[in-house]
């Protein structure tokens, strides 16, 4: 039953070869490794701003050199995926899941600043890493993260593949959550994340009928070509 719950969830998101991914618990991971490391890094990404951050909220984004180095990261990935894909070098699944997991990083940076300014009513006015010493521990918590990912979960069995689970549904409802807000009923209406249920739902709704439409397609794309 997990076993299916799992395939579900990345079956229209991912090629979900069994080659490409990892496994966990007897369990193949819902997406590949590239994926994992974009899904879990975005999810440990908001984490880690969390905790740098603590109660702030800053709505704005980072500083022009820190936006670079997020542009790198998702260059990164950028180019091991086109060169491995053009035949040009070998990629592996490590180096999938690094390269992964620094976009994933990088767009958490991103979008917490505008769910911030979305979500509650009396947002920060400060900047997302806004000091040389908040940019360094982000960096320090992201090798933290992959170390995580890489030997530390596969030792848990079955939550693996169910952490994945949940990286990919917040991924989805923290960028839904955005478009929800723009809503003038739902902005900056909540003061605790428990005021904002009814975003928090409808974000949720948002998610699962995306995926089915990701999963319909996919099917239907494979009927088309036999």
């Amino acid at each position: 039953m997990l076993d299916t719950l799992f395939t579900a969830v990345g079956y229209g998101l991912c090629h979900q070869l069994p080659e490409r991914s990892f496994f966990a618990g007897g369990f193949q991971l819902p997406v590949c490794a590239r994926d994992t490391g974009i899904y879990l890094g975005f999810a440990l990404g908001l984490l880690a701003l969390r905790l740098i951050h603590r109660d702030e909220r800053p709505t704005e984004l980072p500083r022009w050199p820190v936006l670079a180095l997020m542009a790198a990261f998702i260059a990164a990935m950028g180019f091991d995926g086109v060169t491995s894909y053009l035949g040009l070098r070998e990629s592996t699944n490590d180096l999938r899941l690094i390269t992964g997991m620094l976009t994933g990083w990088a767009l958490a940076g991103i979008t917490l600043p505008m769910v911030n300014g979305q979500l509650w009513r009396r947002a920060g006015s400060g900047r997302m890493l806004s000091s040389a010493g908040r940019v360094a521990s982000w960096l320090i918590l992201l090798v933290a993260a992959f170390v995580l990912a890489r030997w530390v979960m596969p030792l848990t069995g079955i939550l693996y593949p169910i952490t994945v689970t949940a990286a990919i549904l917040l991924t989805f409802m923290s960028v839904n959550l955005i478009f929800v807000c723009l809503v003038p009923a739902f902005e900056r209406r909540a003061e605790r994340m428990r005021d904002a249920w009814p975003q928090l739902l409808i974000a949720l709704a948002l998610t699962g009928m995306e995926l089915a439409a990701a999963a319909w397609l996919r099917s239907f794309t494979e009927r088309l070509l036999g």
